[in-house]
């Protein structure tokens, strides 16, 4: 099924930009909003892991099904309704060319149909979306199944900023198209950093770090020479904060004025968290956000000290 046949909700990034946002329109800022972040709903992994073959395992996925379909229904209980929802990668388990590919993208389509046709979806593409590493056909199959793997798109006067990061991780089967991304985010970082905009923001799969700038290189974070150059670009640009997932565990710290959220999955867990949703509020001054578990944020609903940031002047 292609993004196109998946129902209105898959309004896929094209042209590096989201259409369901009017640019003209977002570009000013009206007052605090809230967003939704997901990460690593990656149907069939749970499975693999618990069978400990992650290469090849994950031929059954109906407990991502069920947490996904929780996740939808928390974030279409919620009012006011959230900006949008975004999917921080690794939508699925199954690398590209490998067995239940298909089907888990079919099922997860079908579950993200659900989502209330006022919050549109922004998706990022994970490593198990594009593999380890890249190429040309890859990214080209997940253009058209989920849309553009990198883009920008302006909400309540925040310019957002969507990565692929699996560029910054391998691109020797790709450079070209490394090379794109990297003068366009140049450009995007250029506008970013004019100060044309309330707030900039970056989502991207594979975190810059975990918990601090100077830690080991790690299968989940970005090589420090990568990410140190990155986060001084950010920075320098005034970016807020960049969310991630791909560590299946909350993390995050602070560089210089740079907040590195690390979000844990709605699907398989990695470590001591639950399957849950990031709840991203958006003030003129500032990004507050706090981790919900699928069953506080059905069951409870946005805490009143976060919903009462969005009643401010």
């Amino acid at each position: 099924m292609s993004a196109a046949e998946a129902g209105g909700v898959f309004r896929r990034a094209r042209g590096r930009t989201l259409d369901a946002f009017s640019s003209e329109k977002e570009r000013e800022w009206k007052g605090p909003f809230y967003f939704i972040q997901g990460a690593d709903p990656q149907f069939g992994l749970m499975k693999a892991w618990s069978t400990g073959d992650c290469d090849s395992g994950g031929d059954e996925w109906e407990q991502e099904i069920r947490l996904t379909e929780q996740a939808v229904q928390a974030i279409n209980k919620l009012n006011p309704k959230p900006k949008f929802f975004v999917l921080c990668g690794d939508l699925v388990h199954a690398m590209p060319g490998t067995p239940w590919r298909k089907e888990q993208t079919e099922d997860l389509q079908r579950v993200l149909r659900t989502v209330d046709g006022e919050i549109p979806l922004v998706l990022v593409s994970g490593n198990h979306d594009v593999g380890n590493v890249p190429t040309p056909e890859t990214i080209a199959e997940f253009q058209r199944t989920w849309g553009d793997d990198y883009f920008s798109f302006w909400a309540g006067g925040v310019l957002f900023l969507v990565l692929n990061s699996q560029f910054f991780y391998d691109a020797s089967m790709c450079p070209a198209l490394k090379q794109a991304q990297d003068q366009w985010l140049d450009q995007q970082l250029s506008i970013a950093g004019q100060q044309k905009c309330q707030h900039a923001v970056v989502f991207q799969h594979i975190p810059l770090f975990l918990q601090s700038i100077d830690e080991d290189d790690d299968y989940f974070n970005l090589t420090r020479l990568v990410r140190k150059e990155m986060a001084d670009k950010f920075s320098q640009a005034g970016i807020k904060a960049v969310f991630s997932g791909h560590y299946h565990r909350n993390a995050g710290g602070i560089y210089q004025d740079l907040d590195m959220v690390v979000s844990s999955a709605i699907g398989c867990q990695l470590g001591k968290d639950t399957h849950g949703l990031r709840v991203v509020v958006v003030t003129a001054k500032k990004i507050i956000h706090r981790y919900y578990s699928l069953d506080e944020l059905s069951e409870k609903g946005i805490e009143d000290d976060l919903m009462d940031l969005l009643k401010e002047k």
